[in-house]
């Protein structure tokens, strides 16, 4: 499939399933675009339900080549269809949708931030 397709399909439906090296299936819930401070975020929002705490056995190291696929395969096309800009690209998952900038004790969640350079993600360490 045609990266620039992906992005478009991805717009019109958040709910469509993405394939990552795990194996589990994760959804793209929403985009945001914000600043804080001088900086701009680009922030990619997606659900991933097998990290739940109680049944996964998905650990950090796992899914951290998931957030780097996700950036590389999903955040830079996507930004490119969209001519989107942005300091910092977040990739987040999270085992159910949440709301942004709300705690929720009861959520898994795993995120990453990354800066592009080349057209290439580099990761940033949160």
């Amino acid at each position: 499939m045609r990266v620039a397709a992906l992005a478009l399909m991805l717009a019109a439906s958040p709910a469509l399933a993405l394939e990552v090296p795990s194996g589990q299936p994760v959804t793209l819930q929403e985009v945001l675009v914000d600043s804080v401070g001088p900086q701009s975020f680009l922030r990619f929002r997606l659900v991933a339900p097998a990290i739940a705490r109680e049944t996964s056995d998905l650990d950090y190291e796992t899914v951290a080549a998931d957030l780097m696929y996700l950036c590389q395969d999903l955040a830079i096309p996507y930004i490119a269809e969209f001519e989107l800009t942005g300091d910092v690209i977040v990739i987040s998952l999270a085992d159910r949708e949440t709301e942004f900038g709300v705690a929720d004790p009861e959520s898994t969640q795993f995120f990453e931030a990354f800066r592009i350079e080349e057209g290439r993600c580099i990761w940033e360490g949160l």
